[in-house]
């Protein structure tokens, strides 16, 4: 792992410690409480599908708001300038909207408990089983990206060494999820998410005061990066350079519909705060709620990369002995006193925390039901497989912590983040999304569709960018184009296995192709549904056309 500048660590204070063990004392205290309330295996992996969509989806976007988002979107700010806002109205909220409005039905209705296990119902077995290991080896390694990532601030901030934060941070997610399971999960990230908010607010207004305003952040990027570096859409031209390395067909089809739908359509760490909803209408609402604080979240991440920049504008170089991950605890470190500081290093903990959470909870839900329930250890008690699920949380926690010396090795960890999603979220999005509107879809055509997809984007990636047997500008203009491969690859091979193999009985379908509907999925509106603001159509159109207004101030 690389070492911080020194000059990053800041001396703390009591009042910092305070703060921080008044937090974590908070966090186990949500643990305990709500281990009371898990009886069962549902209740541990699922929260008995109880909770009102306000905490679902407060959760849904804390639990995408950690250290990746933060230190990651804040080192695309750096490197990338103003393209980074891509990620959000063009990279989540189209697929956000997507997921609430078309999917959900399929995903609560039929009472899955993971992604994996909807593929086991659509396709079978086969398919199901290289999901379910896929996305616990995806799971793992992102974990393993977030207790990196946290490291680097505590290493920076607090002065203690890379392995230490790595192992506290690890074992208090470990603590607060075995006792309480996804309750206690979802209850800490809607904490975790406002004191988020707490620490990357003041950070920001402090930074722009520090650079004159926006403006004078503007005057300073275009004198220093031109006028580009500050427009969304500058320079996207195919043919034309720009600091992203990918012009407007890549960003709209590699970013806005394949890593972006692969991501938030099928990635279980985010269903699954929708799967704990109390009924399909706050399942629905649970990612549009989300998407209202996700359009605005780029004021507080990417403009900090951006005023990280111009504050130290050789980061990323060897000259500077900084990298684009230092962005936010260069910030901090130059920004905010004791006390503040305190406030902070607890936000981006919360962030850390909330993040591998996430990835920890999905991941043991998955092991648990997908491989071990299904393959394993058949019709065993409900006992074992919630002992099994705790078990399987401290190796899942314990694995992470091995991960993620892998992430130590890329100077921008929203880079390494992005190639994995287009190794292991494309390539089921595209036999996700072709079995739910194509009843002749065959189980053996999803299962090469799944593998053919995913060695595609591999080979892509290792082979023809890394070995430069083609030219691609960026480490994310190859990821969008491994995406759109992964995509392309896996509904080819899928279109050209079905006519050769044979479909599933159409009745068998019901609920899990568009157009079919399960015996008791649909249920009547839930008292005060019909309000304008619980109606899911209503919440996002109205998200989908404010993250277009966005785009105006970055197109001018």
């Amino acid at each position: 792992m690389h070492c911080l500048a020194a000059g990053l660590r800041l001396p703390t204070n009591a009042l910092d410690y305070t703060i921080l063990v008044l937090y974590f004392a908070v966090v186990l205290g949500v643990g305990f409480a709500a281990r009371a309330s898990v009886k069962t295996s549902l209740d541990f992996f699922l929260s008995g599908r109880s909770l009102p969509a306000w905490v679902t989806g407060l959760a849904f976007v804390a639990a995408n708001l950690g250290a990746l988002e933060i230190l990651g979107m804040a080192a695309n700010g750096a490197q990338y300038g103003a393209y980074t806002v891509h990620w959000y109205w063009v990279g989540a909220i189209p697929a956000m909207v997507f997921l609430g409005l078309v999917m959900m039905p399929f995903y609560y209705g039929s009472k899955v408990r993971s992604v994996p296990e909807f593929l086991l119902h659509r396709y079978g077995p086969s398919s199901h089983l290289l999901s379910s290991v896929i996305f616990s080896i995806a799971s793992v390694l992102i974990a393993g990206v977030n207790l990196y990532a946290m490291a680097i601030v505590v290493e920076a901030l607090l002065g203690w060494p890379q392995w230490v934060a790595i192992v506290v941070a690890g074992l208090f997610v470990l603590a607060y999820i075995t006792l309480g399971g996804l309750s206690s999960a979802i209850y800490n990230e809607v904490l975790q998410f406002f004191v988020i908010l707490a620490a990357l607010v003041p950070l920001t207004v402090v930074g722009l005061r520090r650079v004159g305003g926006f403006g004078g952040l503007k005057d300073s990027l275009v004198a220093s990066h031109g006028e580009n570096f500050v427009s969304a859409w500058g320079g996207t031209g195919i043919g034309s350079q720009n600091p992203l390395g990918a012009n407007w067909l890549t960003i709209v089809l590699g970013l806005g519909f394949c890593l972006s739908f692969g991501y938030w359509t099928t990635n279980f760490a985010e269903v699954q705060r929708a799967l704990s909803a109390r009924n399909l209408s706050a399942a629905q609402r649970t990612p549009l709620i989300a998407a209202f604080p996700k359009i605005f979240i780029p004021l507080i991440v990417v403009v900090p990369g951006l005023i990280a920049l111009v504050l130290e504008p050789d980061i990323g170089s060897a000259k500077s002995g900084l990298q684009y991950n230092d962005a936010i605890p260069l910030l901090m470190s130059e920004l905010l006193p004791n006390g503040v500081l305190g406030l902070a290093v607890t936000g981006l903990l919360a962030a850390f925390m909330a993040g591998m959470a996430a990835n920890v909870s999905s991941f043991n839900t998955v092991f648990t039901n997908d491989i071990w329930r299904a393959y394993l250890r058949k019709d065993r008690s409900d006992e074992h497989y919630l002992l099994t699920g705790r078990v399987v949380t401290a190796v899942g926690v314990l694995a992470g912590m091995g991960t993620a010396f892998i992430a130590s090795s890329f100077s921008n960890i929203m880079n390494y983040l992005q190639t994995l999603f287009s190794f292991f979220n494309v390539p089921l999005f595209c036999v996700f999304i072709i079995g739910m509107f194509w009843k002749r879809a065959t189980a053996p055509a999803g299962f090469w569709g799944l593998l053919c997809g995913t060695v595609a984007a591999l080979i892509n990636y290792f082979w023809l960018y890394r070995a430069d047997v083609i030219a691609i500008p960026s480490d994310q203009g190859a990821n969008f184009v491994s995406a759109i491969v992964a995509f392309v690859v896996g509904g080819v091979v899928m279109v050209a296995v079905t006519p050769f193999t044979r479909p599933k009985p159409v009745e068998s379908l019901a609920g899990l192709v568009y157009g079919t509907t399960a015996p008791g999925v649909a249920e009547p509106p839930a008292p005060g549904d019909e309000a304008w603001y619980r109606r899911p159509a209503v919440l996002g159109w109205s998200a989908l056309i404010l993250a277009a207004l966005c785009y105006i101030p970055f197109s001018l």
